[in-house]
C-alpha cells in the first residue's frame, strides 16, 4: 500500500514495541515509497519562513522562540540551521520550510493559552516542512521533530537517514499542566528546575505552578522563610522567562486560607489563625495553627499585600490562591458565624472576597475545587470567572461525578490528577497511570479545559524528583491525547513492563539503568501490603511509627511479603551498583536504603506482634534499627543537594531522627 497509518504508537504500549513519539499524535503517515529525509555531515539547514509579514513585535518574538526550538531539535543529530541563501550558496544540505498563519495585532499574549497549537509536519527528500496556525503551533512540531530525528533517524552511507512522515496533530486539553510542590521542605534548585522545564516542553506542556505556602521571599516577611531556601523575585523573572521561551505560561500559586500554618506558628501572625492555641491536622505531628480566620478582615489585608508582592513577578494574568482543606473552619474564631449562617456560606464569603482581590489586580482566579464539591449548593454562586480545579489522586478515584456537577455549572474547571509519588519512597506507578487516565478520560467528557498533574511532597518529600518524572510525562501525554488514556486503561492491571522503552527514551536520557530502577520501585508497594490510600505501606511504617500495625493500612502487611521485598531490594541496588553512578542513580540506591530500613522494621514489629508498639521491641532489635536509620539521614543531605536547595533539610532529616529517638524511648 501506498502509506500506513502508524497508530501504533498506542499498541506499541501492549506488545512491547518502541514508542516513537509522545505525546502520541492525531494522525501519522508514512509512505512506503518515499524517500527519506536525509541530512548531510556538516552541511547546514536552510531555514525560510514564510507567513510572518509585518507583524507586533510580540509576535515575532514567539516566532523566534519557535525557531529557537526548531534549532535546538536539528542540533540533536548535529545539523545546524542558516537563514535560506546564507553561506549556502552552494545548495548543499536540506531546506526546512516553517509557514506560520500568524494570528496578528488581535493575537492573544504566549501566556494566555490556551491558543491554536495545531501543526502539520512533513520530512521526505525535499527536506523539512512545518506549518502551523500560531508560532506556538510551529514550536509544538518543532518538539515532535526532535523525537522522530532522536527515534527514527540512523546512519547511512549518505548521512543521517530519516523515513519520510506526515504527521498532523493537535491537543485535545487546551490546558495541560504541571504543579511542583516546593513548599513541604524541598525547595528545586534553579538547574533543576530549568532542565525540567526543557523536559515538559518536550511532552507539550504549556501550564506550570510552583506551589508555595511559605517558600517566596516576602520583603517583610522573613520570619517565615528565612530557613527554607525560598524563591526570590529575580528567580521568578528568570523562571518565567525560561518558561515564555518553551510557551509554558508560569502561574503564580500562592495557598491563601487552609495550608496557612508555616506563618501562623509565628507570634506575628498567630491572631489571624482561626485556632490560634493550635489544631491537630494532617500535615504535622503536633497540634499547631493551621487555617485564616475567614471572618477577620486584617487577614484580606495581609492577603493583598503578599498579592501586590507576588503577581507583578510573573507574566500569567491566572493566579491558583488554594482555598482547600480547611478542616479547622468553624472550630474557632468562626464558629459563632459558622453556626448563624453555616459553614459553607462563610467559606463562600471568604472566596468571594479573595476573588475581588484578585481581580482587583486584573488576574483570574484559580482554586480547589475540594470545599464547594462538598457543599453543591454553592456551586453555582461562585464566581463565574473563577475556575475549579477538581483534584483526587486514587485509581477510583470519582471524577465522572465531581467534573459533571462542575460542568452543570456552566463555569470553567480543571481535573486535577496526581504523579503519586508522595507518601511514598519509590512512587506507585501503577495507581499514577490509573488516577492520570481517568481523568483525562473523564475530565474530557465533562468538558474540562484543563488537566494539571500534582506532585506534592507531604511529611518531608522524602522522594527524590527523578520518581515524579516518569507520571509528570505519561499525563502529558493524556492530556494532549485522551486516546492515549483510553488506550492504558484498556491494558492487563500489571503493565509496568509496557512503560520501560518510554521512561529511558523519552524521560531519562536513554539510561536503561535509571528507568528500569524507577519503574522497579514504583511496583514495590502492589507486592508489599499495598494498595493502600494515598501512599505506601513502607512509607506508611516510617510516618505512624509510635503507631501499633493494628490500623487498615497494615492489614495486608506480612513478613513474607516483606522478605520478598528485601530481596528485590537488594538486587535493584546491585544493579544501581554495577554502571558508572550519577546524582539520580545515588538518590535512587538511597532510596532503597530507605525502603530496606523500612522492610526490617516490618519484620521485627511483626514478629513481635501487630499490638505491640515500635519502642516495645526488644533492645538490641531497637538500637540496631536506631543506628541504621541515623546513618540513612546522615546520607540524605548527598542525594537531596543535587537537585534541591539546602532549606528544609533539615526538617526532613529530623523526620528520620525522630523515628530514630522513638526507637530508643
Amino acid at each position: 500500500m501506498a502509506a500506513r497509518m502508524q497508530r501504533d504508537f498506542f499498541h506499541g504500549l501492549l506488545d512491547r514495541r518502541p514508542m516513537s513519539l509522545w505525546p502520541p499524535p492525531r494522525r501519522v503517515e508514512v509512505p512506503d515509497a518515499a524517500d527519506p529525509l536525509v541530512l548531510l555531515p556538516g552541511a547546514p539547514v536552510a531555514l525560510h519562513v514564510t507567513g510572518a509579514g509585518a507583524e507586533p513585535a510580540e509576535a515575532l518574538e514567539e516566532l523566534e522562540f519557535a525557531l529557537a526550538g526548531l534549532r535546538r531539535a536539528l542540533a540533536t543529530t548535529g545539523q545546524h540551521v542558516v537563514s535560506a541563501g546564507a553561506g549556502n550558496g552552494s545548495g548543499a544540505g536540506v531546506a526546512c520550510r516553517v509557514t506560520v498563519d500568524s494570528p496578528g495585532a488581535e493575537s492573544t499574549p504566549s501566556v494566555d493559552v490556551p491558543t491554536d497549537e495545531s501543526y502539520c509536519l512533513r520530512t521526505g527528500r525535499d527536506g523539512i516542512a512545518i506549518e502551523a496556525a500560531t508560532p506556538t503551533g510551529a514550536f509544538r512540531a518543532a518538539t515532535t521533530l526532535k523525537q522522530w530525528l532522536n527515534s527514527r533517524g540512523r546512519p547511512a552511507a549518505a548521512g543521517f537517514e530519516v523515513p519520510a512522515v506526515q504527521i498532523e496533530d493537535r491537543p485535545d486539553f487546551p490546558i495541560r499542566g504541571a504543579m511542583l510542590d516546593v513548599s513541604r521542605n524541598r525547595v528545586p534548585r534553579m538547574e533543576y528546575l530549568e532542565r525540567l522545564v526543557d523536559r515538559l516542553a518536550d511532552w507539550k506542556v504549556n501550564h506550570l505552578q510552583l506551589y508555595v505556602e511559605h517558600t517566596y521571599a516576602y520583603a517583610d516577611h522573613e520570619e517565615v522563610w528565612r530557613d527554607a531556601s525560598p524563591f526570590t523575585a529575580g528567580e521568578i523573572r528568570e523562571l518565567d522567562a525560561c518558561c515564555r521561551e518553551r510557551f509554558i505560561e508560569l502561574t503564580p500559586n500562592q495557598n491563601s486560607f487552609g495550608h496557612f500554618h508555616r506563618w501562623l506558628i509565628h507570634d506575628r501572625y498567630r491572631p489571624l489563625a482561626e485556632v490560634p492555641e493550635g489544631f491537630q491536622h494532617p500535615f504535622s505531628i503536633d497540634p499547631e495553627p493551621f487555617s485564616l480566620c475567614a471572618t477577620d478582615p486584617r487577614v484580606l489585608d495581609l492577603l493583598a499585600g503578599l498579592y501586590d508582592e507576588l503577581l507583578p513577578e510573573f507574566g500569567s494574568r491566572r493566579f491558583h490562591v488554594g482555598l482547600d482543606e480547611t478542616f479547622d473552619l468553624g472550630r474557632g474564631r468562626s464558629a459563632e458565624a459558622c453556626e448563624e449562617r453555616g459553614k459553607a456560606a462563610v467559606y463562600l464569603d471568604f472566596l468571594r472576597q479573595v476573588h475581588d482581590l484578585v481581580t482587583e489586580r486584573d488576574r483570574q482566579m484559580l482554586f480547589w475545587g475540594d470545599i464547594i464539591l462538598e457543599h453543591p449548593e454553592v456551586i453555582d454562586q461562585v464566581p463565574e470567572d473563577a475556575v475549579a480545579l477538581c483534584w483526587g489522586y486514587e485509581a477510583s478515584h470519582p471524577f465522572e461525578d465531581r467534573c459533571a456537577r462542575l460542568a452543570a455549572s456552566g463555569r470553567e474547571f480543571w481535573v486535577c490528577p496526581g504523579t503519586s509519588s508522595w507518601h511514598s519512597f519509590g512512587g506507585r506507578l501503577q495507581n499514577a497511570v490509573g488516577n492520570l487516565a481517568l481523568a483525562a478520560t473523564a475530565g474530557s467528557e465533562a468538558g474540562a479545559q484543563g488537566l494539571l498533574i500534582t506532585d506534592w511532597g507531604d511529611h518531608g518529600h522524602l522522594q527524590p524528583p527523578v520518581i515524579a518524572e516518569l507520571p509528570l510525562s505519561i499525563g502529558a501525554g493524556f492530556a494532549w491525547s485522551v486516546e492515549a488514556a483510553r488506550e492504558a486503561t484498556s491494558r492487563p492491571v500489571r503493565n509496568e513492563e509496557s512503560w520501560l522503552d518510554h521512561a529511558a527514551r523519552l524521560v531519562y536520557d536513554g539510561d536503561e539503568t535509571l528507568a528500569r530502577t524507577v519503574i522497579d520501585l514504583g511496583a514495590i508497594d502492589l507486592d508489599c501490603g499495598g494498595p493502600v490510600m494515598n501512599g505506601t505501606t513502607l512509607f506508611y511504617l516510617l510516618r505512624f511509627i509510635d503507631d501499633d500495625l493494628s490500623h487498615r493500612r497494615f492489614g495486608r502487611l506480612s513478613i513474607g511479603t516483606l522478605q520478598r521485598t528485601y530481596v528485590r531490594l537488594a538486587a535493584i541496588r546491585d544493579r544501581l551498583h554495577q554502571v558508572e553512578s550519577d546524582p539520580s542513580h545515588a538518590a535512587l540506591d538511597w532510596t532503597c536504603r530507605m525502603m530496606t530500613w523500612c522492610c526490617q522494621l516490618g519484620v521485627a514489629r511483626l514478629a513481635a506482634g501487630r499490638g505491640l508498639r515500635a519502642n516495645q521491641l526488644a533492645p538490641k532489635v531497637r538500637a540496631t534499627l536506631g543506628a541504621d536509620l541515623r546513618r540513612i539521614a546522615g546520607d540524605l543531605p548527598d542525594v537531596w543537594l543535587a537537585t534541591s536547595r539546602e532549606g528544609g533539610l533539615r526538617e526532613s532529616q529530623d523526620l528520620l531522627l525522630r523515628a530514630a529517638a522513638i526507637l530508643d524511648s
